[in-house]
């Protein structure tokens, strides 16, 4: 549609997303800690706070979004992440560390299912839903490019003014991520929703019945009834319909085994990189994932066969990569991780076309539900592990469950939906 253009729906939608990843602490956190006192185990832990947090409110905000206006809990989710970075630049222990986490867990569960949820319906508004692929891919390629940004920007903020630079300069940019959130649409459905509670306080203007107490009471219990029907009905589509379940499963696995990349730092640590080299190893990585999920739009229309090929050959090449010597094999890992970001994102944007139900968000929190039960079965693995192995060994071996849920992809990933494909106008790049 023309008015996909005009309205730069595309744009905002970009420029939000890849906000969320220009953060400079994201290559250094890990050594913010480190060099804090924290041990290697702790960190672990810290990693298996921040995915509790997620895993506990993941479901829930799910449901809320499906029942409230998504926009602003996206603005809401910006702000708490402002605080947590926050956090630990003024807070540098253990438990400011934790808190930091915990804030981060809620505001990516917040923005988890939410975002993509925003934005296929609105696609669906535009009847182009089709396009997904290509737009979702596009969002994560310009956040890789926005985080690699971050991330060569982050050597020369760590050189200028320390952790503390870096650390204030993530909280700036967290703020404007809300600023960027507060320009998304409000769709159609969200539209309807608020005009039919409104219409239901009373069609003369007074707030019901019984006044603004009985109006306001009306309307509390209306939003709860219509918040716990979400929350079923999401549940029900992900336990029942088979399609939906079987890409759960398989999606959901698929980006929780990636959960390892928050151990690059320390992988490139343990080979003997300098501090203010690490950045510029990690940003190696990210050029890799821009250009694979970019690919996202020509890699979704293949079938299991191929998006597990990809998946699995990812995995060998960022095995072989951590135990190669840091330079040569950190261009392995950004090779394989670009691989394993673009299948995983296959396998997300099939979900959203087998979801039929009116719970989107709900259903796609599921999705991250799981994802984070499989990176708190990984982070517990490093914390146990890390006592015998090095990093770049346990990376490594993390390779092998990787390798057996491609074979699993090649067997059930379902085809893809072909459905509003003939319209291109939104805006998105062709791939």
């Amino acid at each position: 549609m023309p008015e996909g253009r005009r309205d730069g729906f595309v744009p905002r939608v970009l420029a939000y997303h890849a906000s969320r990843d220009l953060v400079p602490l994201y290559s250094v956190y890990a050594l913010l800690f480190a060099d804090h006192g924290v041990s290697s185990a702790q960190i672990s832990l810290l990693f298996i706070i921040w995915s509790l947090t997620s895993f506990v409110c993941e479901v829930p905000s799910g449901a809320w979004a499906d029942t409230f206006d998504r926009r602003r809990l996206l603005v809401l989710s910006a702000a708490i992440y402002a605080v947590g970075f926050g956090s630990w630049t003024v807070w540098q222990s253990f438990a400011g560390f934790a808190f930091g986490f915990v804030c981060w867990g809620f505001s990516s569960a917040l923005m988890s299912g939410t975002f993509e949820s925003l934005v296929y319906d609105e696609l669906v508004e535009r009847r182009v839903e089709g396009r997904y692929a290509e737009l979702i891919g596009w969002a994560q390629s310009t956040a890789l490019v926005a985080n690699l940004t971050a991330t060569a920007a982050a050597a020369y903020l760590f050189h200028v003014g320390g952790y503390a630079l870096v650390g204030w300069t993530s909280v700036v940019i967290a703020v404007g991520q809300g600023a960027l959130a507060a320009t998304l649409p409000v769709s159609a459905r969200a539209r309807r929703v608020r005009d039919r509670d409104e219409g239901a306080d009373g069609a003369d203007g007074t707030d019901g019945p019984d006044g603004a107490e009985g109006g306001a009471l009306a309307g509390t219990e209306r939003a709860a009834s219509t918040y716990v029907a979400m929350l079923r009905a999401g549940l029900s589509e992900s336990r029942h319909h088979p399609d939906v379940r079987r890409v759960l499963l398989l999606a959901a696995t698929m980006v929780g085994l990636t959960a390892y990349d928050e151990y690059f730092p320390l992988v490139a640590r343990d080979h003997g990189v300098a501090t203010s080299t690490v950045p510029l190893l990690i940003a190696i990585t990210v050029v890799g994932q821009v250009v694979g999920t970019a690919l996202v739009g020509r890699t979704a229309r293949f079938g299991g066969p191929v998006v597990g090929g990809v998946l699995g050959a990812g995995a060998v090449l960022v095995s072989v990569g951590a135990l190669a010597s840091p330079y040569l094999g950190f261009v392995a890992i950004a090779v394989g991780y670009g691989m394993l970001n673009n299948a995983m994102l296959v396998g997300e944007t099939r979900l959203q076309d087998a979801i039929t139900g009116p719970a989107r968000a709900t259903v796609t929190s599921v999705l991250g539900l799981i994802e984070e039960l499989v990176a708190l079965a990984v982070y517990g693995a490093f914390s146990l592990g890390s006592q015998v192995l090095d990093f770049p060994t346990l990376v490594a071996l993390l390779g092998v469950p990787t390798v057996l849920v491609a074979v699993a992809v090649v067997r059930w990933l379902p085809d893809r939906a072909q459905r509003g494909l003939e319209d291109s106008s939104v805006g998105v790049p062709e791939s």
